[in-house]
């Protein structure tokens, strides 16, 4: 184990995938806050995918990004997806779930799908799936929103102040 890491948290690696880097600064910014951050917890990867797309047609474009993670993939991969129909938690839930994920998986992978969503291939094989929101919000922002959420939960399992009832 990294001696830099605390000693008191379960170490999986943890890997988020999304599609294309944000037009906006900002989000990259706080995406990289976030993900410079995380490491201090976990071993973590953030890995920006990049298709060559041969179609715009939403249901060809799902397939193309489904095939590309499916690649990635390992078969001891934990996959939670990142999806409108997923289970929502509170902060204090979820970094409870996130706790129970790491005691019985060595790798979580959370993928955050592009802006048609997930092809049926990658929905078959997630093994959870995850809402941050009712609400919809684009694929791009919900990166820094998610970046956001999973540094919360590893502050509320370490006990630290970051997270205020």
């Amino acid at each position: 184990m990294d001696a830099s890491l605390p000693d008191n948290l379960i170490m999986s690696q943890v890997t988020i995938y999304y599609f294309g880097k944000s037009k906006y600064s900002f989000i990259e910014e706080g995406a990289k806050l976030f993900c410079d951050r995380l490491k201090h917890y976990t071993r973590f990867e953030s890995i920006v995918l990049t298709p060559k797309y041969k179609s715009k047609e939403p249901l060809k474009v799902k397939q193309t990004e489904a095939e590309l993670i499916l690649k990635k993939l390992k078969t001891n991969d934990f996959v939670v997806l990142l999806d409108e129909k997923g289970k929502t938690y509170t902060s204090r839930a979820y970094a409870a779930q996130l706790s129970k994920w790491q005691m019985s998986h060595p790798s979580i992978v959370f993928v955050i799908g592009g802006a048609f969503g997930f092809d049926d291939s990658l929905l078959k094989r997630s093994n959870s799936k995850l809402s941050l929101s009712d609400m919809t919000y684009s694929h791009q922002l919900i990166k820094l929103i998610f970046l956001e959420q999973l540094y919360r939960a590893f502050t509320i399992l370490k006990g630290e102040s970051y997270h205020n009832d």
